[in-house]
Order: structure tokens, then C-alpha cells, then sequence
């Protein structure tokens, strides 16, 4: 099952886009989050970008799972705190933003909540929500030194979610929402790849993975999702020492169909810019049919 938003017309490949994953050391402080949210969705601007993507959690690292819960935003509410920044950066900047994560309250939870939704919000160029997805996998690890568990403070998703963002003077992109953990199932990404009226055209992939689980598998489980769909990847992150005394793995890129590694920022704040050319996913689909040939 999909659910769909913002629709558009499509026809022949159109020309090339400019888009932009942003890599953020976030702290424990909200405003300061936002503001550096917005610093660099106005640097991806100024370089040409589209669209942006914001990594997981971007808007709140804490000391401890449970500082995200007061946090909380109710759905939709454009005059909260951090839906309210992104709307207005979409719409100040003319771009499609992919809104990293933000904790979202769960209809009908007692206030104040115990758990919550990881929720990524996608705003359109004129500021209005495009589409909402909530994670699905909760990440859970522990290898004696370090311990994570998402579902002490987080509630699952319930269905995958893809979209189409229709780029002014572009391609209508069809974009499949993902966050982190959900990187490591392979049947999310074709239950949305073969879900809809045609293949999806990106994937996208906030995320914070550790420093122990990025280094061994962010970029070999991310090159694998976009050749295995034949679809571009962008993966904002996580990527450096936090205030918590977490550090994760950043790393954040843009992947082409083909599996290439367009753009990167190793570590540390930045931003990771690429085109992504709809000829591209043409030329990799009929050079090599492998859509076609699925059997299960």
C-alpha cells in the first residue's frame, strides 16, 4: 500500500535538476538547530538547488531519548516551532524541502506524551505540506557498548508513503520517503517502487546512523537501494560529534541509478549538491531492463 500527494503531469525526460542533501551536527537546542537548518537550505538555494533534503533529527539532538517528547507538534500545524520554519524556508527559497525528521504527536496520546511519531514533513515551493511520512522500522542495537532503542519513545509508521513533486521548469519526481533504519529493508523500497503509476525517480534518506553502523554499511546499503530500483538516492545525515556525546556517521550523498557517488560531505556541517537527470534513469532502465524482469 502507498499514499500519494501533490500530483503533476508527466511526460518526456525533462531537463536536469539541481538537488541538495544537508549534513548538520545537531544539538540539544531548538532554535539553534533551525537556524543552521535554514543557513544551509539558503546556501543549496543560492547554488542552484530545487529541492533540499534535511537529515534526521534535525531540528533536535538531546541528551537522552525522551527530550524530544516536549517537542512534540501536532500534525499540520504550520504555527508550530519547526513545521512552521520549513514552511517558510520552502516558500522564501522557492524549493521543495524534504524535511529531515521532527518528533509528531500521535492522535489521541495524552499530553504529555510518553511516544511519538519520527515524522519527515515535505514542503512545496509555496510553503504548503506536500506529504508526511512516519518511519517505519525502529532502530534497536546493541553491541555490549553501545544501546539504542527507538521504541522506548517512538510509535511506528503504519504504511510507506511516495509522492510527486512537480519541479518548475523540471521533472515531476516521483519520491519515495524513507528514514535511516528503514535503509536496511529492501521490500519497503519496492513495495513503492512497483506501488504506483511508474517507477520512482528518488529515494530519500534522512538519517542519523551511528558512527560504528554508518561506517560499515551507510554507503554500501545506500549504493544498493538506488542500483537495485534504478532511481537517484539522496541521503542527508547526522555527521559529527554532538553535544550528547553521540557521534554519527554523516557521510551524507546523492547516488545516481547506476550506483555512482555524485556528491558527498565526509564529515561535519555542509552540503552535498548534484544534478539528477531523468535521461539518466532512462538510459540505465533500457540499458539494462532489470524493472522488467522482476518475477516476484
Amino acid at each position: 500500500m502507498t499514499k500519494s500527494s501533490s500530483s503533476s503531469t508527466l511526460g518526456a525526460p525533462a531537463a536536469p535538476v539541481t538537488v541538495a542533501a544537508v549534513q548538520m551536527v545537531s544539538g540539544p537546542r531548538l532554535e539553534d538547530n533551525l537556524a543552521r537548518a535554514r543557513h544551509w537550505i539558503a546556501e543549496a538555494a543560492r547554488q542552484g538547488a530545487r529541492l533540499v533534503s534535511l537529515p534526521e533529527y534535525f531540528c533536535l539532538m538531546g541528551h537522552q531519548d525522551t527530550d524530544k517528547l516536549p517537542f512534540a507538534e501536532q500534525p499540520g500545524d504550520l504555527g508550530a516551532p519547526i513545521q512552521g520554519a520549513l514552511s517558510r524556508a520552502a516558500q522564501e527559497h522557492g524549493v521543495w524541502i524534504l524535511g529531515g525528521t521532527l518528533p509528531m504527536a500521535i492522535d489521541g496520546a495524552p499530553s504529555p506524551a510518553e511516544r511519538v511519531r519520527n515524522t519527515t514533513c515535505v514542503f512545496a515551493p509555496d510553503g504548503s505540506l506536500a506529504a508526511r511520512y512516519d518511519k517505519l522500522h525502529l532502530f534497536c542495537y546493541d553491541n555490549g557498548r553501545e544501546r539504542y532503542d527507538e521504541a522506548r519513545v517512538l510509535q511506528a509508521g503504519e504504511a510507506p508513503v511516495t509522492m510527486e513533486a512537480a519541479i518548475a521548469g523540471g521533472p515531476a519526481l516521483r519520491i519515495g520517503l524513507s528514514i535511516c533504519y528503514d535503509l536496511r529493508f529492501p521490500e519497503l523500497y519496492r513495495a513503492m517502487n512497483f506501488g504506483g503509476p511508474r517507477p520512482l525517480d528518488l529515494i530519500s534518506v534522512p538519517a542519523a546512523f551511528t558512527f560504528t553502523t554508518g561506517q560499515a554499511h551507510w554507503e554500501l546499503l545506500l549504493r544498493a537501494r538506488a542500483v537495485e530500483n534504478q532511481a537517484y538516492v539522496i541521503a542527508a545525515a547526522q555527521g559529527g560529534t554532538h553535544e550528547n556525546g553521540r557521534r554519527t556517521w554523516g557521510h551524507s550523498m546523492i547516488v545516481d541509478p547506476w550506483g555512482e557517488v555524485l556528491a558527498c560531505v565526509p564529515e561535519g556541517e555542509g552540503v552535498a549538491v548534484a544534478q539528477l537527470d531523468p535521461a539518466r534513469i532512462a538510459q540505465v532502465r533500457e540499458q539494462l531492463p532489470a524493472l522488467q524482469h522482476r518475477r516476484l
